[in-house]
């Protein structure tokens, strides 16, 4: 059986999966807010009820916004920052008695689509996470890329492409920097728009209502949504070229993004004829959950191996 833990900023959700990605269990609690003892404690009970109402013992994967760093042994780069600093991976390990699989949260989204969701057919496949933040993940062959400093995929934190005059210097990022990716394509991004344009505030999902609506200025921030969102991709294209893109996270459920965003695309690829599929994420907000589990591809070996009880 594999267990996965996706590690919120909000919730931690636990998976159990049988051997073929059948779901066995799932259950959320809400994550202790900055309580670095409370969130490993958290952990290890969800791990543990896993356990106990399936009657298995399982691998355990972990999603998690940010990364260790090869550096120092840490996280890095979480805007759930109580985890930035902390040895995560090894106090969990020690927590439950066993070894972990951790990555970002948006590598195990794509690990998850490129197993058995909406890029299942796919050898090279960029995933990304719109919502909150705005992340990416690589996967070759169902593996993980990470990357020498293991920030393969962290597209949010690149300078929007072919900036017009009036998105310069663009918003200051949590990351240190102004203009990033995340500022204009997260869901505070475009709440951000909609507020410039209306005098409003509004949701992300609000203002999509009002776009179908008829509202006219929610509609003009939904097409320069998805022109941001045209041109950020297409760097990816550029550089990648993988062979799906598969979007996850809140901001994926805009169902007008699948019929505007391929041509939108060519018109910034360096191919003008680019016909890369973007495709929503088949398990919706599982697939981080779904990725974490999957880190370990053969549990049975892995949990002989390693000498694993209940």
């Amino acid at each position: 059986m594999r267990i996965g833990i996706d590690l919120g900023g909000t919730k931690i959700e636990a998976i159990a999966l049988a051997g073929d990605g059948v779901t066995l269990l799932r259950h959320r609690v809400p994550t202790p807010a900055g309580d670095y003892p409370g969130i490993l404690n958290a952990v290890a009970e969800l791990v543990a009820f896993a356990e106990r109402e399936t009657g298995q013992t399982g691998t355990v994967g972990v999603a998690t916004p940010g990364a260790i760093s090869p550096v120092t042994g840490l996280l890095k780069n979480s805007n759930s920052t109580v985890l930035n600093g902390k040895p995560l991976d090894r106090d969990l390990e020690a927590r439950l008695g066993r070894p972990i699989r951790m990555e970002n949260d948006a590598n195990c989204l794509a690990l998850s689509e490129a197993v058995d969701g909406a890029a299942a057919n796919a050898r090279v496949v960029f995933g990304v996470i719109l919502g909150t933040g705005v992340g990416g993940g690589i996967v070759v062959n169902r593996q993980v890329h990470v990357g020498h400093n293991k920030v393969a995929g962290e597209w949010g934190h690149n300078p929007l492409p072919w900036p017009q005059a009036n998105e310069l210097p663009g918003a200051s990022c949590y990351c240190g920097k102004r203009g990033c990716i995340e500022t204009f394509l997260s869901g505070a991004g475009l709440a951000h728009e909609y507020r410039a344009r209306s005098g409003r505030e509004s949701t992300a999902i609000a203002i999509a209502e009002a776009a179908a609506s008829g509202d006219p200025l929610a509609n003009e921030c939904l097409d320069l949504y998805q022109d941001r969102l045209a041109r950020s991709l297409a760097v990816i294209v550029n550089v990648l070229d993988p062979d799906t893109i598969v979007l996850g996270g809140g901001l994926s459920n805009l169902t007008c993004l699948y019929p505007t965003l391929p041509a939108l695309l060519k018109n910034y690829t360096f191919c003008a004829d680019a016909g890369t599929p973007i495709v929503r994420a088949q398990h919706g907000d599982s697939s981080g959950v779904r990725g974490a589990a999957w880190l370990w591809p053969d549990p049975d070996k892995a949990i002989s191996d390693l000498g694993i009880r209940i």
